[in-house]
């Protein structure tokens, strides 16, 4: 599959272009000398510059930074006010750059069977000589620039520092041991290449005698000796090689070969990597030729002309999984990439892709015909390669998700060996690899560790592996791509080459075929030696377009290729799914001849404990079902089809930038092994599925990210993981191997426990008690049923729901070590050496000193996990753990070990294999400020005992592993010294002498213990509730203590903790804590508290003091209304005085003279003057209790019969007024039992309500009173107004919904029989609008004589609002205040 990873228009034309190999940055230079860096992943822009001539900003920079530090102006011109001329190459220099160039070369010196022992041995990093700092290099003709894109600084190196000779290439070469950092070397026109250091730039030395044009271009390798090489390639044609094994000398160095090699000029040199072989060389000339040479002899081994009558520009080795064939990419100046199959052999060129059909069809003009001027390939991702054309920069990718044909076979038990299969050129191969044991003898032991100290940060040690590649005399039948699986036995051998169609099944051993046909997709079941196929016809053979044949001729061509493809298509949508089964014998027979009744064409087979089949379920093309479709549209790469028609096609491009989720609708079915029938719905297609071997975990990979499920006892999503573009996994016990192409990851899994494993054990359990009793019955007879009941001790643990836990460790990757980037400029002296070579000791010492953290003789690892490993270039098959490493094979069939031996993966791995012991042990080697994390990750496996034993936990993390653990000693150990509350809450004797001399220091103490003690309230509640659920009463008293003694300091714990506090001292029986409490609360002012823990004392007495003394005289008044308390008439002249109080000293409104005009006309008129000096005294009661000071009108005048019309029970009472006599300026929340000429309040301050609202926003409605009913208020002497109020119904609800949980303490509840009756009575109700009076308030206040004799008189409207006391809300019902 291609398709277009990035593009970047551009209105010149690309000539130079380079890839950085592990950030994704791309260096390009146009035809105008402009260069500019681009982050092809993101899309952005990083820096830009005209190079060719004089860039302003960077000259301005450089003035700055100069006058910045204090430079005079230099009298000559500044560097950077050189025109550099025009730009003859671009790249990226860092410490990523310089380590896989030496890989580079080192592996393909390496593949020689004649290599010598130090090339093929394991290769360390060089140390880092560029201090993080990530260097463009631009080579221009008349100077060189040095740009850091770190800190945006430069360096020029003018032309006149070289000889004055200009600049035509340029290559670095390895750092030398004398010590001068890294160099480059400059090819000029004089035919000198020159070398310059970048520490001190100073030229150190010259190659000359070589060639007599000017050099074009230079390339360093490896010879299969270990020598490194420099080689020279020329305008004269000649390819030049000297020695870059340099020591300190710095005299003129001569060249080793000189070899003619192009007429009219050398273009560019690439190495390339031999599997099996010495390196080989590939040349491109000015001549249209590109010639191969050996490594070791130097002899020509082909020339061919790739693209007749245009000459190359570029070339690059390539080595792709998708196109075995294919070594090598070219360009010319047309719209294609070029390749050439069999470079020594056949060496038949055709075109790889067209690009054209790549790139927007908006971007190219109708007239206007793309060429490519530059192209290279990913030295790391061979999948990308990057073009420079005339519209811009193209990122084009081929099929990311490919792997190489290679499977693993499993291993023996006892065996140290491990082999692979693998297809090359049309022949099978063994690969046996094992680790070296004379390269790792530390390997499995604790002197690993000791690299954790290493100054390179390469806490892994370096895996020798030894391996050997054995011929199988098995041919295959074709040399294309091809898919290579093994079955779960391990018995067989499938391949299947999907261009072909065609598929074999090799028998392992004797290599004898059991099966074969024609399929293009293959499946294993993982529990079987069963596969399933997608049968299909095999591929028509596409007609070849002749050269310059007659227009007639290619009309035909054109319509029997359009026939052909027709017909492959619907061969392809007629393909059925068969299952075959293989059977001990060898034998094959077919299963099920087609798998599911749906009718759309299959696109997919994934194999594992369910098998999977994806369909095409519309037209779109989903980016999701990637390999399925590639190996169906992707014309055949060899042998078949037209070599005039390009090799990869971009068929599923329009819909490759569209978001997975969007571009796949679900059309994704699994399918039963046993009985073919579908196992639940359909689902989106993942790019592949990984099954575990204990068919307990699955995961399906999407374009973004993994899922992760459970299977057992029953599917379970577990969660899924963001690792994008992965290629491929493997399971080992609980952990998931995740390859991408740039990376590999290590998941860890756990499904936890849910509430159907619950279930599931109590069935099994259940089910094996039945099996018991029923085996005892066929042995004995009903009689083994009679079973004497005694006393059983429940041994049954209480299982805890545990959540699922993924987390992923990032086990190897690409980039380097991270160095940190020094703050200074660019060092300019040598002088700098020195200051390194300090810094280097201060690094080493602080790395012992925190190696010697773990103390006892153990080597500890001071990071958390290891540094990351270095991945292997290029697609990879995971192999699996085996002898405690992870297996890799490259697509060069190299088996490469990555190291699992850090503790902090170690340690991870037994606790995912079950050894939770064992991972203690490794845990505890690492540093002690890494055992958290790894305590939280034994949590999340649900070894939460076993984690308490790590030593360097957190008191935290410490306190919630022993609650899990039902640890609880150790619990209140840690909780005592988190709070810093051990001498908190001790029962005193009394003070002495010396008590009294230290109580400063006592008291500060205590104010700390207490705090400590807040800080903590919730987990030492918590932590009573465990003791008191298992039984431990000494743990709970110990808690009960310091949380008692917290609970006695003013606003230290929040109320619900306060009543929480009360509930549990009472559940234990503290009560002359709670009763300390109870005073504790009172004297600090908080009355509920105090009232609730009273309550829950049952003490009526003690609740009633803990309203009056805080107050709260409403709530007093209630309670002892309800309970008959002998104080009811104190409390309520209390009460009332307190409101008359706060009634008198309320604001007086301020009016001005016309408002008082138009608020007298609409106020209530006064009958008599005398009543305008009285100001009646507030009477507000209790229901039921008889007037305080109750008058002789009451008794004198009771209201006529007509006036007082049968109650409404729904309705409480209320004074009304015609809604025409209703002042419009009155506050509407007015409470009734106002006296009558109150001072009115200002409206801008309503009255408070509880919780802060005015008694508008709490609802109470607006009160009147009417001329037509006087109201009830006395019927006869020493009956009171039958009101109903919410007092009764509020105290009723409040003792019962004190706590739920109290059961043991109740508070009485004892209402007088009066109480009782007036609740079945009824209030009267007036045909006017009906407002209820203030829950819990009866308005007993006497009203004069004469309004009251005058039925004519409307009575005075209550303007004034009414002060509430504290927490009684005037306008609902009163409040549960003990919860």
């Amino acid at each position: 599959m291609l398709r277009l990873r990035a593009f970047r228009p551009s209105g010149d034309k690309i000539v130079k272009i380079q890839l950085h190999p592990t950030h994704p940055w791309l260096v390009t230079a146009d035809a105008s000398d402009f260069v500019s860096v681009w982050n092809w992943e993101h899309r952005q822009v990083i820096y830009e510059l005209k190079a060719g001539g004089v860039d302003e900003r960077r000259l301005v920079g450089a003035k700055l930074e100069k006058l910045a530090e204090g430079e005079s102006e230099s009298k000559g011109k500044p560097t950077e006010a050189i025109r550099g001329g025009s730009v003859k190459q671009v790249n990226f220099y860092d410490d990523d750059v310089r380590y896989w160039q030496l890989w580079r070369n080192r592996s393909a010196a390496a593949e020689a069977p004649s290599a010598v022992t130090n090339v093929t041995s394991a290769f360390a990093s060089p140390a880092p000589s560029t201090k993080g700092r990530h260097f463009l290099v631009i080579c221009c003709e008349n100077k060189a620039i040095f740009l850091d894109l770190v800190t945006m600084r430069g360096r020029d190196v003018p032309k006149q520092e070289l000889d004055n000779r200009s600049l035509l290439c340029m290559e670095f070469l390895a750092r030398s041991a004398s010590g001068d950092g890294p160099l480059v070397a400059f090819g000029g026109s004089d035919g000198v290449i020159r070398v310059l250091s970048m520490i001190t730039w100073k030229l150190v030395r010259r190659y000359t005698g070589g060639h007599k044009g000017s050099i074009a271009c230079l390339m360093t390798f490896m010879a299969s000796s270990g020598e490194a090489l420099l080689v020279s390639g020329a305008s004269d044609g000649l390819l030049v090689l000297w020695s870059a094994d340099h020591g300190q000398d710095s005299r003129e160095l001569v060249p080793k070969l000189s070899l003619k090699a192009h007429d009219g000029g050398v273009v560019a040199i690439e190495l390339s990597r031999v599997s099996g072989g010495p390196p080989q060389l590939i040349t491109i000339g000015a001549d249209k030729t590109l010639a191969i040479w050996d490594t070791m002899s130097f002899k020509e081994l082909r020339r061919i002309k790739p693209v007749s009558k245009l000459a190359c520009h570029s070339v690059a080795s390539w080595c792709h999984p998708r196109a075995p064939n294919l070594d090598i990419l070219t360009c010319v100046k047309d719209s294609h990439i070029w390749a050439i199959e069999h470079p020594t052999y056949s060496a038949l060129t055709r075109p790889l892709c067209e690009l054209s059909s790549l790139v927007p069809p908006q971007i190219l003009a109708p007239n206007k015909k793309l060429r490519v001027y530059c192209m290279v390939a990913h030295p790391l991702q061979p999948h990308l390669v990057a073009t420079g054309t005339n519209v811009g920069v193209i990122m084009c990718e081929f099929d990311a998700r490919s792997l190489p044909p290679v499977a693993p076979l499993p291993t023996p038990p006892e065996s140290r060996e491990h082999s692979a299969i693998y297809v090359v050129e049309r022949e099978l191969k063994l690969l046996n690899f094992q680790l070296s044991p004379t390269g790792n003898p530390s390997l499995g032991n604790n002197a690993s560790l000791s690299e954790a100290g290493r100054l390179k940060g390469e806490s892994s040690e370096l895996l020798h592996v030894k391996q050997i590649k054995k011929h199988i005399s098995t041919p295959v039948q074709n040399d294309s791509y091809s898919i290579l699986s093994v079955s779960s036995s391990g018995k067989y051998l499938a391949i299947v080459w999907p261009d072909i169609p065609y598929f074999s099944i090799y028998k392992v051993g004797d290599w004898s075929i059991v099966d074969s046909g024609t399929a293009r997709l293959l499946a294993w079941d993982t529990c079987r030696d069963r596969f399933a196929i997608l049968e299909s016809a095999p591929a028509p053979r596409i007609p070849v377009l002749p050269k310059g044949g007659s227009s007639r001729r290619a009309k035909e061509a054109a319509a029997a290729a359009a026939q052909a493809a027709a017909a492959a298509a619907s061969a392809a949508s007629a393909a059925g799914v068969q299952v075959r089964i293989l059977l001990d014998d060898g034998t094959s027979n077919i299963l099920m001849k087609s798998i599911g009744s749906r009718n759309e064409p299959v696109i997919g087979l994934h194999g594992g404990a369910l098998l999977g089949v994806a369909y095409r379920m519309s037209r779109r093309i989903s980016p999701v079902a990637a390999t399925a479709i590639s190996s169906i549209q992707s014309m055949p790469l060899s042998g078949y089809g037209n070599s005039g028609l390009s090799s990869f096609t971009a068929l599923d491009d329009n819909l490759s930038h569209k978001s997975s989720a969007e571009a796949a609708p679900p059309n994704f079915q699994l399918y039963s092994w046993e009985s073919f029938e579908p196992v639940g719905g359909l689902l989106p297609q993942p790019e592949w599925t990984a099954w575990d071997q204990t068919v307990e975990y699955c995961a399906f990979a999407y374009h973004h990210y993994i899922v992760i499920s459970s299977l057992r006892p029953q599917y379970r999503y577990l969660g899924d993981v963001a690792i994008p573009y992965a290629t491929g996994a493997v399971w080992n016990r609980r952990q998931l191997f995740v390859v991408t192409p740039t990376t590999i990851e290590c998941v860890f899994v756990d499904a936890g426990v849910a509430p159907i494993d619950i279930e599931t054990r109590k069935m099994k359990e259940e089910m094996k008690l039945r099996e018991a009793q029923s085996r005892a019955v066929a042995e004995h007879g009903e009689l083994a049923l009679i079973a004497v009941e005694g006393p059983q001790a429940s041994s049954q643990e209480r299982i805890k729901l545990r959540p699922p836990m993924l987390q992923v460790v990032r086990l190897a990757s690409f980039q380097h070590a991270p160095s940190v980037p020094p703050f200074v400029s660019l060092p300019r002296q040598s002088k700098v050496d020195s200051d390194d070579i300090a810094v280097l000791k201060e690094f080493e010492e602080r790395k012992v000193n925190e190696v010697a953290v773990g103390g006892g003789g153990v080597s500890v690892a001071v990071t958390r996990f290891p540094m990351e490993q270095k991945r292997p270039v290029g697609p990879l098959v995971v192999v699996g753990v085996r002898d405690g490493v992870l297996w890799l094979i490259d697509r060069y069939m190299c088996a490469h070990a990555l190291s699992l031996s850090h503790p902090g993966i170690r340690c991870r791995c037994f606790a995912a294999y079950g050894d939770a012991v064992s991972a203690v042990k490794w845990a505890s080697r690492l540093a002690r400020e890494h055992h958290d994390d790894l305590a939280q990750f034994m949590l999340g496996m649900g070894y939460a005992t076993e984690a308490l034993h790590l030593p360097g936990i957190s008191k935290r993390l410490e306190f919630d592993l022993a609650m899990q653990s039902s640890d609880l000693k150790r619990a209140l150990q840690c909780l005592l010294t988190m709070s810093n509350s051990r001498e908190l809450g001790q029962d005193s004797v009394g003070f002495d002498l010396k008590d009294i001399l230290t109580v400063t220091t006592k008291k500060e103490n205590l104010v700390e213990a207490v705090q400590g003690v807040v800080k903590f309230a919730k987990e030492f509640l918590d932590l009573i509730d465990a003791a008191d659920a298992t039984g431990q009463a000494d743990v709970a008293r110990e808690a009960l203590k310091r949380l008692s003694a917290a609970g006695s300091v003013k606003g230290a714990l929040q109320g619900h903790e306060l009543r929480g506090l009360a509930l549990r001292l009472a559940n234990h029986g503290e009560l002359t804590r709670l009763n300390g409490l109870v005073n504790n609360l009172v004297s600090v002012g908080l009355g509920r508290e105090a009232a609730f823990s009273a309550a829950v004392l049952g003490d009526n007495a003690l609740m009633e003091r803990a309203w009056q003394e805080t107050g709260m005289l409403a709530e007093a008044v209630l309670h002892a209304h309800a309970h008959g308390r002998p104080t009811l008439k104190n409390l309520v002249e209390a009460w009332n005085k307190m409101l008359q109080k706060e009634v008198e000293h309320a604001p007086a409104t301020k009016t001005d003279a016309a408002a008082a005009f138009l608020a007298s006309l609409e106020e209530p008129k006064l009958t008599s003057l005398a009543e305008a000096g009285k100001k009646p005294p507030i009477e507000i009661l209790p229901p039921g209790m008889p007037s305080l000071s109750a008058t002789m009108a009451m008794k004198k005048k009771p209201p006529p019969a007509a006036q007082n019309p049968q109650p409404d029970p729904a309705k409480p009472m209320a004074i009304e007024a015609p809604p025409s006599a209703t002042p419009t300026g009155a506050p509407t929340g007015a409470p009734t039992g106002a006296p009558t000429e109150a001072p009115p309040r200002p409206e801008s301050a309503p009255p408070q309500v509880e919780g802060g609202e005015t008694a508008k926003d709490a609802g109470a409605p607006p009160l009147s009173s009417s001329a037509s009913d006087p109201g009830p208020l006395a019927q006869v002497e020493g009956e009171h107004a039958p009101t109903t109020s919410g007092a009764d119904a509020a105290e009723q609800k409040t003792n019962e919904t004190s706590d739920p949980g109290s059961d043991t303490q109740k508070v009485e509840e004892q209402e007088e029989p009066a109480v009782l009756e007036e609740k079945k009575e009824v209030t009267p109700k007036t045909p006017d609008t009906q407002e209820p009076v203030a829950s819990g308030v009866s308005t007993s206040t006497p009203l004069p004589v004469a309004s009251v004799a005058s039925t004519s008189t409307p009575l005075p409207v209550v303007s004034a609002p009414l002060p509430v006391a504290s927490g009684v809300s005037m306008s609902t019902p009163l409040p549960d205040f003990f919860i």
